[in-house]
């Protein structure tokens, strides 16, 4: 059972558009699949249609838009994991079954057991 909530994203309908909520802000997300790289990328748009970010990399447990400076993001980190430690990677074959688009919002101080597991992608190692 995950100790997160989760957002829901059809991989095999992509690109994929939606509308989601996020700290009380409806958010307009957009996710691709990049089939030559095997990777998946996000955007995100505020309800009017502008666009903040657009095709950003997702990388197995780091938050998405982590160091984009802008105000107008959602203060809840969106962090691409696999809670099961099983994945060490995003991939079209484990997005939607052991990897999901979480919303990050476990206290690790109180909650040790939710931390990201330690064997996962890096930034810059493609």
């Amino acid at each position: 059972m995950s100790v997160r909530n989760y957002i829901p994203i059809d991989i095999d309908d992509l690109p994929e558009q939606f509308e989601y909520e996020l700290d009380d802000i409806n958010y307009t997300f957009e996710i691709n699949y990049n089939e030559q790289g095997d990777f998946f990328t996000a955007g995100i748009a505020l309800d009017d249609g502008t666009w903040i970010v657009r095709d950003w990399k997702m990388i197995l447990n780091q938050p998405l838009f982590f160091n984009v400076m802008d105000s107008r993001l959602p203060t809840t980190d969106l962090t691409p994991m696999d809670e099961s430690g099983q994945a060490g990677e995003i991939s079209i074959t484990n997005f939607g079954d052991t990897v999901f688009l979480y919303e990050d919002t476990v206290d690790y101080k109180t909650d040790p057991s939710a931390q990201i597991p330690v064997d996962s992608d890096e930034i810059g190692d493609d």
